[in-house]
């Protein structure tokens, strides 16, 4: 039953990560790992990814230098409620994870404020990751831990869903694939789950006429063939 449901949370998250890259591809059109990236930063650099990253990092070196400050900020069962929030900053799944989740917001982050505007990108990280922390300690799921990646999944599922109702090219159904792997992950009780759904209904809203992003100063990184500028 372990082995079942090791499967289907890598299998989930293979559906979402997947889907996300391509579609961020696609977004900054880039030819190569390091050309995206230069995209991504390009100038005007957004200022919000800035500071999520330098945050990131900055709490990278307080957790190696004070490791207490792990169990401190975590959560926990029958913690405060606030921890719902201080969570997101500590990466407690050592060093593997911390660099996988800083590398993804690096990625995720710019494109995120560029398509969505600072604001925007900023409300749907900080909504996803919380509300995946709150029902992780609410319901018991995984009641101990923390990290952003749930906040990052919450990123990824809003640019999905918003591209899916945007977008027009038959390409984009695969995106679909996300709000599903968002749902089996809450199907066994994976806080991901909750930040990518959390985030795929964020993503909706936005594309909504006259609340998207070209109300609110967002713009593309590249525009995909078949689809307006912002």
């Amino acid at each position: 039953m372990v082995g079942a449901v090791t499967v289907v949370k890598y299998a989930g998250a293979a559906a979402v990560v997947l889907p996300g890259w391509l579609l961020i591809r696609q977004l900054v059109s880039g030819s190569h790992p390091v050309d995206m990236l230069r995209r991504c930063w390009r100038r005007p650099v957004p200022v919000a990814a800035v500071a999520l990253v330098v945050l990131f990092v900055a709490m990278a070196v307080v957790q190696t230098v004070y490791p207490q400050v792990l169990t401190t900020l975590q959560r926990e069962p029958g913690g405060g409620w606030w921890r719902c929030g201080t969570a997101l900053l500590v990466q407690t799944s050592g060093w593997v994870q911390l660099l996988f989740n800083l590398a993804a917001l690096i990625v995720v982050a710019p494109v995120a404020a560029r398509v969505f505007g600072s604001v925007r990108m900023i409300v749907t990280f900080l909504v996803s990751g919380v509300a995946a922390q709150a029902v992780s300690m609410v319901a018991g799921w995984s009641p101990t831990g923390g990290g952003d990646s749930v906040a990052i999944c919450g990123l990824v599922g809003a640019l999905a869903v918003w591209y899916l109702l945007r977008g027009s090219d038959l390409r984009r159904w695969s995106l679909l694939l996300v709000p599903i792997a968002g749902a089996v992950l809450c199907l066994i009780a994976n806080n991901h789950g909750v930040g990518v759904l959390t985030g795929c209904l964020l993503g909706a809203a936005y594309a909504l006429p006259g609340i998207g992003p070209d109300r609110a100063g967002g713009h593309r990184v590249a525009a995909p063939a078949g689809t307006a500028t912002h």
